[in-house]
């Protein structure tokens, strides 16, 4: 899902007004070795400019484990199949390899292929710069203007992680900006403007939905209105109307629209591909509620409605499943329901209702694990309102609650769960429906540069770790920070 602070915005939304400009002039890079603008020959979008270091060929590379191509890892879930976790090397945390600092942005980083890929605000460009992941060697940087004002007064960077896709890496900016660039060399092969294509009237937070890659499509949550809607005061989402592009597929390749649909308007939720009823199914969990169709054709499965009747909230945190359920679940009245998927219609298994504190589970920007049978996250808005909960997923049975008051998100690997708090609190903790059992932790605020002394993971903690061939990483407001988890 998306990075962004979700405080209370009432107050927020009397004092601030958003001036949003979307640009189509080539940035000015930096860096080494040559850099050069280019034109996308199927439109007028220009493609951004290419930065290319002396030497972008990875070097080393780690070979046991699996990539992190995509949010949320190999299977959208935040979930790891690798093993080899070596408690013994927790002195007190996991040997540290690098710390690397980072622009404006709330995303964490893709890894695939020995090369890691970041996606940051630097000035009034958005900025993919590819590393090695080993050693966070700079290969290659790619930017393009883009132009935010957050509406809120939280940061303007990106909300989106990259995907990767083969030999192409995908961004989606906060501007709705969706770009498709080699992996090996950076070069700009195509962008779409989403916003201006699609008559997008501005999120609260900008556009903080990870697309992600099926078959020859990506696939991209995009919600665009009528033109009267424009006209709208800023933030006023309740009377904006949709125009039927809450889903946009497009050819991977050339970025040409295969289809459209959904009457809904965008979210914070990234979109998934699940395996329901023994069909591929996609599922959008939108503003107004969640959406499944046939990612092949674009074909309309069934829609549910779940929000809040508050207009500021959102719906952030993915939908998760397992055979034929689905579960949504919101922070701010409604919490969670949980369907269940038969011959192209859904029917409740259990939901939850208001008040909010009478609810089983009411999962923000993190999204759950499942894990034979219980899910385990955080839950609720924002502090004092939060915790650390599991709870059975067949009928919603609270099994235990842990009261931290920090968020986190959660990582699954080898039989333990990574929790990191949004203040930098990491915990491993094993996967017990019984108890919060709690097997290492460490506060990571206070973990220092060696070199300068200096704070290196600052609040907030916002993105989802990242887990590929051993190696977690961690982003903190300024750094990214990694450490070696698994032994090669």
């Amino acid at each position: 899902m998306l990075m962004f602070n979700p405080k209370s915005l009432t107050m927020a939304a009397r004092l601030f007004v958003v001036i949003q400009v979307f640009l189509t002039a080539g940035c000015n890079g930096t860096g080494a070795g040559p850099a050069a603008t280019a034109q996308d020959p199927n439109s007028d979008q220009p493609l951004g400019k290419t930065v290319l270091s002396a030497n972008p060929q990875v070097n080393t590379r780690r070979e046991l484990g699996e990539d992190w191509a995509t949010f949320l890892g190999p299977r959208g879930d935040g979930t790891s199949s690798e093993t080899g976790l070596d408690l013994d090397r927790w002195q007190p945390h996991p040997p540290l390899k690098w710390i690397l600092p980072l622009g404006v942005s709330y995303g964490g980083p893709a890894v695939a292929d020995g090369r890691l890929f970041q996606f940051d605000r630097f000035g009034d460009a958005e900025r993919l710069t590819c590393y090695e992941a080993e050693t966070a060697r700079e290969l290659w940087r790619w930017e393009l203007i883009s132009r935010y004002s957050d509406m809120y007064g939280y940061n303007n960077g990106p909300r989106c992680a990259p995907i990767v896709d083969g030999d192409r890496v995908y961004t989606y900016g906060v501007t709705g900006q969706l770009s498709c660039v080699e992996v090996a060399t950076g070069k700009a092969l195509w962008t779409r403007n989403t916003v201006n294509d699609y008559q997008v009237v501005q999120n609260f937070f900008g556009v903080a939905s990870s697309p992600v890659v099926y078959e020859n499509l990506i696939l991209v949550m995009v919600g665009g209105s009528p033109l009267e809607s424009h006209s709208l005061p800023a933030g006023q989402l309740g009377a904006v109307r949709p125009n039927g592009t809450a889903i946009v597929a497009f050819d991977k390749l050339t970025g040409q629209e295969v289809y459209h649909l959904g009457d809904d308007l965008a979210s914070y939720s990234s979109l998934a591909i699940r395996q329901l009823a023994d069909r591929p199914t996609g599922l959008a969990f939108c503003r107004n509620g969640l959406i499944a169709w046939d990612p092949q054709t674009g074909e309309q499965i069934f829609t549910f409605p779940w929000r809040s009747p508050q207009l500021e909230s959102v719906n952030a945190a993915q939908p998760v499943t397992t055979d034929s359920q689905i579960l949504v679940s919101e922070a701010y009245d409604v919490g969670s329901v949980l369907l269940d998927v038969q011959d192209g219609s859904s029917q409740v298994v259990w939901q939850d209702g208001g008040p909010r504190n009478s609810c089983k589970f009411r999962a923000h920007w993190s999204t759950p694990v499942l894990i034979d049978g219980y899910l385990y996250g955080c839950n609720g808005r924002n502090t004092p309102d939060t915790d650390f909960r599991c709870v059975r997923f067949s009928d919603g049975q609270v099994m235990w609650t842990n009261k931290r008051r920090e968020r986190s998100s959660v990582l699954s690997v080898d039989g333990y769960l990574l929790v990191l708090g949004e203040y930098g609190l990491l915990e491993l903790i094993r996967p017990n429906p019984q108890m919060h059992e709690v097997v290492k932790q460490v506060d990571l605020s206070e973990l220092v540069d060696p070199n300068s002394g200096v704070q290196v993971l600052a609040h907030p903690c916002w993105a989802a770790p990242v887990l590929s061939h051993g190696l977690l990483y961690i982003r903190g407001n300024e750094n990214l920070v990694c450490f070696d988890l698994i032994p090669q």
